[in-house]
């Protein structure tokens, strides 16, 4: 997959559906499975199978999570995700398969419809510099070894961000810190950080 949308960088001010969940981040290249069934999320699917398919999964702010069938607030910082595969269950729901783009920044618009819908400006990353980065993936490539129990091959065209995410995915970690590696957008903070969670919590 693609991880860069051929409409990308998307058209200012663009709307697309929002799908609130309570610690889940969709970071790009990550397959999401999810089960809908609320009313207003099957809605959601229905009119995404009929456009780009795409939406976004906004994490909602801790200490929120029981007003999920209200609007809770999420972060401003969200996965643009796209469906790739749906099945219609006989009760009515979805299982789909949501594939992660971007990183966007995300502002609330109105909604005529059931579901919330949010506007999306891309969320640029800052590059190191490439003898910072040169480091960085080493050290990157050399803690997720140590978290894999089998043996991958990390190809070196993989993105430095890809790399720092791929890391943070495979530690548990508490909300807040989990959030501050997906919405820190300057690539050598997000490699440090989740460098230094992995020091700390040792493999798994």
């Amino acid at each position: 997959m693609d991880p860069i949308p051929e409409t990308w960088p998307p058209a200012p001010h663009q709307e697309v559906p929002l799908f609130a969940l309570p610690n889940v981040w969709l970071f790009p290249y990550v397959i999401l499975p999810l089960q809908v069934f609320e009313p207003r999320y099957v809605q959601m699917v229905e009119d995404l199978l009929d456009s780009a398919g795409r939406l976004v999964v906004g994490t909602v702010l801790e200490g929120h999570e029981d007003e999920m069938e209200g609007n809770p607030p999420v972060h401003d910082i969200a996965g643009l995700g796209e469906i790739g595969r749906h099945d219609h269950m006989d009760d009515g729901r979805y299982q789909i398969l949501l594939l992660g783009l971007k990183r966007v920044r995300i502002r609330e618009t109105e909604s005529d419809r059931l579901y919330r819908k949010v506007t999306i400006e891309p969320a640029e990353e800052i590059e190191p510099a490439p003898h910072i980065e040169a480091i960085l993936r080493q050290e990157l490539h050399k803690a997720i070894l140590e978290r894999t129990n089998e043996p991958i091959a990390l190809l070196p065209q993989i993105p430095l961000s890809h790399l720092a995410d791929l890391l943070a995915l495979r530690m548990e970690l508490p909300h807040a810190v989990r959030n501050e590696l997906f919405s820190e957008l300057d690539l050598e903070r997000r490699a440090r950080r989740a460098l230094e969670e992995h020091g700390k919590t040792g493999p798994s």
